[in-house]
C-alpha cells in the first residue's frame, strides 16, 4: 500500500511541478512528502511546540527560527501541501486561516502597528515544509518583501 502511495505522489509531483521546478528541489519535495509534515507530527502531539492557539481546524504556535520580534506560523490541521493543492473543500479552513491571524494579531498588540501574513508556495518562494502554513510576522518595522527593482 505504501508504494502504491509513494508511485501516486510521485506521478502527481512530477505531473504538476515538473516544468517549473529543478530536479533537486522535486526529489527533496516528494521526500519531505513521502514522510510526512513536520506540522503534522506537531499536531499529532509527536513533536513539542510552544502552542499559541489551536480548534478543530487549526493549529498556531511559535516557530523555532525566529524572524520578527512576533511571528508565528498558522496551519491548517487538514495536511495541504501548497495552495496549488487546495480545493472548494478546504474554502472554511483557508479562510479561518485569515480569521485566526486577525485574532493573533490582535492579542500580541501588533494590530494595529501593522503586520504581515505570507505564505511561500514552492520553490521560488523558498516553501521548505509542504504542508500549507502562514507566516503571522510583526512586532518591529519589517521593510520590503523582496528587494524593491528600480
Amino acid at each position: 500500500m505504501k508504494k502504491i502511495i509513494l508511485l501516486s505522489v510521485s506521478i502527481f509531483l512530477l505531473a504538476t511541478t515538473s516544468y517549473g521546478q529543478s530536479k533537486e528541489y522535486q526529489k527533496k519535495k516528494l521526500e519531505k512528502i513521502t514522510k510526512g509534515s513536520v506540522f503534522t507530527k506537531i499536531i499529532n502531539r509527536e513533536l513539542p511546540a510552544h502552542i499559541v492557539y489551536e480548534d478543530s481546524d487549526i493549529i498556531a504556535f511559535v516557530p523555532l527560527r525566529l524572524q520578527a520580534r512576533v511571528h508565528l506560523l498558522i496551519v491548517p490541521k487538514k495536511e495541504i501541501h501548497t495552495i496549488n493543492d487546495a480545493t472548494e473543500k478546504d474554502l472554511k479552513v483557508l479562510g479561518k486561516l485569515f480569521l485566526v491571524a486577525k485574532k493573533l494579531a490582535k492579542e500580541n498588540g501588533i494590530s494595529e502597528t501593522g503586520y504581515r501574513l505570507s505564505i511561500n508556495i514552492n520553490e521560488d518562494a523558498g516553501q521548505s515544509v509542504f504542508h500549507l502554513h502562514m507566516h503571522l510576522l510583526g512586532g518591529e518595522k519589517l521593510g520590503p518583501m523582496v528587494a524593491q527593482k528600480e
